[in-house]
């Protein structure tokens, strides 16, 4: 089977280069493990932020999708250091996990010159020293004059919790193998391992949010999209509140007793963070003169059954989580739903090693990260 784009994995990336082949008229396949998982946020429900809001704005002036989805599936609205100067604002935006996947995979499925399949990768085709294509575990082969591939965690990911580690692309979903192995022996591209985590998700009705602060959305809230009509928007759009909870010195105690058992400090975690976006165990270690930390409680969709607790990424033991949960003002009875963990996953160095050079230096390969 022919295509003039091939795009392998399903996350934001994945979604807007697959989007933006596909309507500039090639026929394209975005190719993904689990289809009704194309745009799943794997981690936090949020869109925007001081850095990654500008990125947002500027796919959706190139006419991306990202900024349409998060105004229709955000359930909050905030314009970040509003009373500084405009250099250092940024929009943020807390999402509808649930709804924004649904909506994205809709939006590819619908998409004209677009084909999703539902297959894992396993290879590259490349003849040449030009990849011409990719194979997937069902042994199908697809032919197309460029591959675009954004893996994010899922090359070779491997899950930490604690002592317990587990080969996963996001917990619960298989990884990719084949195809890690192939950019470093078929396309002879040079692989490193970085690192990123999340944390644990409550039971909202275990919470007590009477003791902790409202955050509120903008009273006038601003979309995220140039395409957005502001006054439709403005009118009709419901937001839910966020609160604001702080670790304690007891919370502090709990995690610095238990270093001995956090994978990022025994070593059983080799990769580096891809960006500064560190676990509560790094911040406990390297801010240790502070008494407490923020933790943002943000609803997961607008059912508000599950948060997240923005702040308290961890990979340290279930017990340890459960314990360093309940000695967080609000949250003594928590239940957890989902335990925090820590996930390593390749990714590529370079497009072209220099010992390989002149063998790849016509590789058409695109590599680009999906959080």
């Amino acid at each position: 089977m022919n295509y003039d784009v091939i795009v392998v994995g399903g996350g934001h990336a994945g979604i807007e280069a697959s989007l933006a082949s596909a309507r500039m008229g090639n026929n394209t396949l975005l190719i993904s493990m689990l289809a009704e998982n194309v745009g799943a946020t794997s981690c936090n429900p949020a869109v925007g932020g001081l850095a990654k809001g500008h990125l947002v704005r500027e796919l959706d002036a190139l006419g991306g999708e990202m900024g349409l989805i998060t105004d229709e599936a955000g359930i909050q609205f905030r314009i970040l250091n509003q009373t500084k100067g405009p250099a250092v604002r940024g929009s943020r935006a807390q999402i509808d996990m649930d709804k924004y996947r649904i909506i994205a995979r809709n939006i590819v499925l619908n998409t004209k010159n677009l084909s999703l399949a539902q297959e894992t990768v396993e290879s590259l085709i490349i003849e040449d020293s030009v990849v011409k294509g990719v194979k997937t575990d069902l042994l199908n082969e697809y032919k197309a004059s460029k591959v675009i591939i954004t893996s994010g965690t899922f090359l070779n990911g491997i899950i930490h919790v604690g002592e317990i580690q587990k080969k996963a692309g996001r917990y619960g979903e298989e990884r990719s193998e084949g195809l890690s192995a192939s950019l470093k022996e078929d396309a002879g591209l040079e692989m490193g391992r970085l690192k990123t985590g999340t944390c644990a998700r409550i039971d909202s009705s275990t919470i007590d949010f009477s003791v902790m602060e409202e955050q509120g959305g903008d009273e006038l809230p601003s979309p995220f999209s140039f395409r957005t009509n502001r006054e439709e928007f403005r009118a009709n759009k419901k937001q839910l509140p966020c609160f604001i909870a702080y670790t304690n010195p007891l919370t502090h105690e709990i995690i610095s007793s238990n270093f001995y058992r956090a994978p990022l400090f025994t070593g059983q975690i080799e990769g580096n963070s891809p960006r500064y976006c560190p676990s509560i165990e790094d911040k406990v270690s390297k801010f240790a003169d502070k008494e407490r930390h923020h933790l943002f409680i943000e609803p997961q969709s607008m059912d508000n059954t599950e948060c997240y607790i923005n702040g308290l990424s961890t990979s340290l033991p279930p017990e340890v989580q459960r314990e360093m949960i309940h000695s967080v003002v609000g949250m003594e009875n928590a239940k957890i739903v989902r335990f925090g963990y820590a996930i390593e996953y390749d990714f590529c160095r370079s497009l072209v090693s220099l010992d390989t050079h002149s063998r790849q230096k016509n590789l058409r390969t695109l590599l680009c990260r999906s959080d």
